[in-house]
């Protein structure tokens, strides 16, 4: 990896064969979760790729350097670790998953107790997904569609002309 993409050190990888296999499968798990959470509109992607990736960092490096190359996940957990950043794309998909999401429980609660509950915790989550910077660089698509610009890796070109 180049000095943009390369990763922080995390905890040494266990020692423990059993404690390997947990961190391990935990950490399989978490990807499976993220995965179903990029159709599933009430599950979150991203949590779970980072608690994939500090799984991983503890039971296989290589697995954990995988998940950040990955050409859909690698970038919103390089922007997470680095700048704390979320895209834009994600924030909108976020907030309108978590709004359909509380018009369900909305509908169908029993108990009006229930949809204030929700509402509650589910506005704590979007203030603090909103206030989140949104990455300083270009999107790989804006990138891709200036050929001459991405050809010649000038990002301030990029910069200028979007």
């Amino acid at each position: 990896m180049d000095d943009q993409t390369a990763l922080a050190e995390d905890a040494p990888v266990c020692a423990s064969p059993l404690r390997r296999r947990l961190w391990l499968a935990l950490g399989y798990a978490a990807v499976g979760l993220g995965i179903a959470g990029t159709v599933l509109p009430l599950l979150p992607t991203t949590p779970f790729l980072l608690l994939a990736a500090g799984a991983f960092a503890k039971s296989s490096p290589a697995l954990r350097d995988r998940l950040y190359r990955d050409p859909r996940f690698g970038p919103l957990l390089r922007d997470w670790q680095s700048e704390g950043a979320i895209p834009r794309k994600a924030k909108a998909a976020a907030l309108i998953g978590m709004s359909v999401s509380w018009a369900i429980v909305a509908l169908t609660a029993s108990r009006p107790l229930v949809p204030v509950l929700a509402g509650t915790c589910m506005a704590a989550v979007a203030v603090y997904i909103v206030t989140r910077p949104s990455p300083s660089r270009p999107a790989p698509q804006d990138a891709v569609s200036e050929g001459t610009a991405a050809a010649d890796g000038n990002v301030s070109a990029l910069r200028n002309e979007a």
